[in-house]
């Protein structure tokens, strides 16, 4: 569990190398650049590096530093990062090779807990050119180790953020050892590098630590050796291999009732597509339907009136009034006085009908209507024949459309059982894939732990070659005679 984060100040806390802004009041500021790239490089050491820029310094004035404190712009995200890792209750604390001039203002602005750092030496609120501190002569490290003694906790419980080969030993010695913007001299032993100069990046970091070491309990154990790490990769690679055989089935069977469905969904177009012709179709025919009703109706209404008009409503009446006496007639008892006056109204209707003539002009007018009205009726009887043909025809299509409409949403839904089934065995695959991360990291930990040891040890040997070679150089110089292998050794080290 994470108690306590430490910061550099240049570079990391402050968007810049404060050393850089004063020596830029004595002019000496591209001298400072030099020895400061040199020193990051892990090149020169710091000690040396700090003295030199600091004999640089020498004659500026406190008040104009103080003044170069209050401007110094913070680093993005600064006052986010810091306010969270408070919230979250950890310990914030900024060892840095800087000057505490500097690093105390940046304490009270950001609300450190603590502040470690150099300070210059001044008479008069003039610089001496000299500087004492705890990190002069000693190491991040050093002043790191008395910080977790003093709050009683342990390394382990501590993340460092730096940016430069100064910073290699707390770094190195944290549990999470964070390379921000950093040389390459500490990107390669830093835990985790940030390459963006964005200091909220570290918060969601440390959140994904904070988290995984919760799961930690949950998630596979893997043997502490390579051999059974590689096992268990193997393990979790067939492993990987069957679900995405199984992934791959599924989702051929998907993309399978895909196509099934498209090529319905296609079909299903067409379909309805033919049963609005023939729906469209209909409606037109309908609409000739009425038209020609509505001529029928017309003529039939004409046709209607002129029979009226000549005569034949009179004869009508008195055909109709005939009928009825001639009903009566038949159908009735009746005395003869009765009956005979009967007889004699049917006659005089009778001689009343043969005097009542019908226009013959009138005639041939009717009878041409009546072969209108009769032709337009036959068009109507035609055209709704057409319309209900097409009607069955649009029916048939539509129910066609509901037949393929079923099929497609079946097709659908395999398509959808499918995909999920996929996508189930594709978060498998990812949880797998996961478990193979961890187990990677573990095999980079042995692995990373092996090439330390393999530096050291070549360090080591550099060191004792180079001790050598001056040692040769030494004799050398006092007349001495050397080997070929010497001067090869002493050409390496760059000596003659």
């Amino acid at each position: 569990m994470i108690k306590l984060v430490v910061f550099d100040l240049d570079n990391v806390i402050i968007d810049g190398e404060a050393i850089d802004e004063i020596g830029k009041l004595m002019g000496v500021q591209d001298q400072i650049i030099e020895i400061t790239e040199k020193a990051m490089q892990g090149n020169v050491d710091f000690e040396t590096a700090i003295k030199e820029r600091v004999k640089l310094l020498k004659g500026a004035s406190i008040e104009d530093i103080k003044k170069i404190s209050d401007e110094m712009p913070l680093m993005k995200g600064a006052e986010e990062t810091i306010a969270a890792l408070k919230e979250k209750k950890y310990k914030v604390a900024i060892i840095s090779g800087s000057f505490d001039l500097i690093a105390n203002s940046i304490k009270e602005r950001l609300g450190f807990d603590y502040t470690f750092s150099n300070t210059l030496l001044e008479e008069d609120g003039i610089l001496t050119g000299e500087v004492i501190g705890p990190l002069v002569e000693g190491s991040k490290f050093d002043v790191l180790s008395k910080l977790v003694e003093d709050e009683k906790i342990s390394l382990e419980e501590c993340v460092a953020v730096g940016d430069g080969a100064n910073d290699i030993s707390m770094i190195e010695a944290v549990k999470i050892g964070i390379a921000f913007n950093a040389k390459p001299a500490l990107k390669e032993i830093a835990n985790e590098v940030i390459e963006t100069r964005d200091l909220t990046e570290i918060i969601s970091l440390l959140e994904k630590k904070t988290n995984l070491e919760k799961d930690k309990k949950q998630s596979t154990k893997i043997e502490g050796n390579l051999d059974n790490a590689m096992d268990k990769k193997d393990e979790y690679e067939k492993k990987l291999s069957k679900i995405s055989e199984e992934r791959e089935q599924f989702n051929q069977k998907a993309k399978k009732h895909r196509e099934i469905r498209d090529e319905l969904n296609n079909s299903l177009k067409e379909n309805l597509n033919v049963a609005i012709e023939f729906r469209d179709k209909r409606n037109k025919i309908n609409e000739e339907v009425e038209k020609n009703k509505k001529l029928r109706d017309k003529a039939n209404e004409e046709l209607k009136k002129m029979e009226w008009s000549s005569g034949r409503r009179d004869r009508m009446k008195i055909e109709n009034e005939i009928k009825k006496i001639d009903k009566i007639i038949e159908t009735r008892v009746l005395d003869i006085k009765k009956e005979n006056k009967l007889v004699k109204d049917a006659n005089d209707l009778r001689k009343k009908l043969m005097e009542i003539q019908e226009d013959e002009g009138v005639h041939e007018e009717a009878q041409k209507l009546k072969e209108t009205s009769e032709s337009y009726h036959a068009k109507v009887v035609e055209l709704s024949e057409q319309a209900q043909e097409n009607h069955e025809s649009m029916l048939e299509y539509f129910r066609k459309t509901d037949e393929i409409r079923t099929n497609a949403d079946e097709a659908h839904q395999k398509f959808l059982e499918y995909k999920n089934s996929a996508s189930a065995k594709h978060e498998d695959f990812k949880s797998v894939l996961g478990e193979i991360h961890k187990v990677n990291k573990q095999l980079g930990g042995m692995r990373s732990k092996r090439k330390d040891i393999e530096n050291r040890a070549s360090r080591k040997k550099d060191r004792e070659e180079k001790e050598r070679a001056e040692e040769i150089y030494r004799r050398f110089k006092e007349g001495k005679k050397v080997s070929t292998e010497d001067i090869m050794l002493l050409q390496k080290h760059n000596i003659v």
